[in-house]
């Protein structure tokens, strides 16, 4: 079930949140769970099984590091931690990778193993690396282990943030599971940010991907080089009106039922590095790999550093998908990434002007979202050629304007605008305008504008999943 859908928007929602604020305090917890429990379940009831897998290896895994931590031993916490990470491990490798693995190792040895037919659940990526980081932060003592088995379930399974994060610590959440408190400002907040997201989504996004999947799934021998720069621009800008817009509605959703949930994203299309896209694209899961993968390793005190970045860059690539796709889109970040380190213990990188910095930045994330989109090695590489002007095909079958018409000319720019913290870029207006009755009035017309856009759309348009559904 996704947030945009109808059954979504127009029954479950609304009823979620009567029903929590209509029940005792002491109910709240147990009623989030089943209705988390019920929202999962919704496209594939057998997936809940691998949660509560996941669940009581988290449970139990902590109940015994912190026994083993109280009775003051020292090799058996550890012994714990690797056998608990690595049965978290093991389920994310056979449900998401076993076929991948299969695949490649038939093509290197000729063999013909079968495939398996394997259901996938659902952000079971999302869920596993939660359960990582609640073992080893019980592990580090950073939180104590919860002997209330309702309360880690609820942990992993709130709904809000199940399937596509934001990659909630348990300590940033522990205060909320013992108790919620919402306010009307809270909720009003909350009430904002799911329209902003769901704005995103469905005006944004949605419109912009049908762009970039028309133009995608077109014939590479025809494709022209300003066709292939629109079709990665059209998927530039939904990739992250898509994810940002989801952690948006989560975050919405999560204040109207009492939980701060942490913020993923701070405009990274403005970032003038790949470093500093990384400090502000998909923020809880590169914060997840400095401290669980990047930091372990080493970090830049033990260690090749260089080659311990390129480890977290190359796992991020598979943490994104089981193909090589995403493989290659990972370790492209992390050359970059690489080199990027290179010019700057050389004091180089800081002499290149901010533009060009800018500008090149953007040009190599749009390349990576090539091999990120593509659905094949082979379609990549030709994609980049036509961006490239390498196809040359004997005859432009396509022309552009069959794909941008001026409703799609007129949703790229605002995407683009969008995109831009103008509030950073003009603080002194944005001081002045700040909580002032026509700023405020502006506010509110503008977001029942919105509300009023999506609830139509929602209803008039097809449903689109969310991209980052797949992991």
């Amino acid at each position: 079930m996704a947030f945009s859908s109808n059954i979504f928007l127009f029954c479950f929602l609304p009823l979620s949140l009567l029903g929590y604020h209509l029940i005792r305090k002491e109910l709240r917890n147990p009623f989030l769970l089943v209705v988390s429990l019920l929202f999962y379940a919704w496209a594939e009831p057998k997936a809940l099984l691998v949660l509560f897998a996941v669940i009581l290896i988290s449970y139990l895994g902590a109940r015994l590091i912190a026994s083993a931590h109280a009775a003051d031993a020292v090799v058996l916490p550890r012994i714990l931690l690797a056998l608990a990470i690595v049965a978290d491990v093991g389920v994310l490798v056979y449900f998401k990778y076993t076929n991948f693995l299969l695949s490649t190792w038939n093509r290197i040895t000729g063999s013909g193993l079968a495939l398996q037919d394997i259901l996938l659940p659902v952000g079971i990526s999302f869920f596993v690396f939660q359960s990582i980081s609640y073992l080893a932060d019980v592990f580090r003592k950073k939180v104590p282990a919860q002997l209330s088995l309702l309360n880690v379930a609820l942990y992993f399974a709130f709904f809000p943030k199940l399937t596509q994060g934001p990659i909630m610590r348990y300590g940033d959440m522990a205060e909320d599971l013992v108790e919620q408190k919402v306010t009307a400002n809270d909720f009003a907040e909350g009430i904002r940010r799911f329209v902003i997201g769901l704005t995103k989504k469905l005006l944004l996004a949605d419109m912009l991907g049908g762009v970039a999947d028309s133009i995608f799934g077109l014939e590479l021998s025809g494709l022209s080089t300003p066709l292939a720069w629109g079709g990665i621009l059209a998927y530039t800008l939904q990739i992250y009106f898509d994810f940002s817009g989801y952690t948006d509605m989560a975050i919405g959703m999560g204040r109207m039922f009492g939980f701060h949930l942490s913020e993923n994203f701070n405009y990274p299309y403005i970032a003038t590095s790949i470093t500093d896209f990384w400090r502000r694209w998909h923020i809880t899961l590169s914060t997840w790999f400095k401290d669980y993968i990047y930091i372990p390793l080493g970090g830049n005190r033990r260690g090749n550093q260089y080659v311990n970045i390129f480890i977290v860059f190359l796992v991020t690539g598979i943490w994104h998908g089981a193909a090589w796709t995403f493989i290659l889109w990972g370790v492209l970040h992390g050359v970059i990434r690489l080199i990027e380190l290179f010019l700057q213990k050389r004091k180089l990188l800081e002499r290149i002007p901010k533009i060009v910095r800018w500008a090149a930045t953007m040009l190599l994330v749009m390349i990576g979202w090539v091999f990120f989109r593509a659905a094949s090695l082979s379609g990549a590489i030709g994609f980049l050629g036509a961006m490239f002007g390498l196809n040359h095909p004997d005859a432009v079958m396509y022309r552009i304007d069959w794909f941008y018409n001026p409703k799609i000319i007129a949703i790229t720019v605002i995407a683009i605008l969008a995109a831009i913290p103008w509030k950073q870029v003009f603080p002194k207006a944005a001081d002045r305008l700040r909580g002032t009755y026509i700023a405020l009035i502006a506010d509110r017309i503008v977001l029942a504008a919105m509300l009023l856009l999506c609830l139509i759309l929602a209803m008039t348009s097809t449903y689109t999943s969310f991209i980052y559904f797949q992991f």
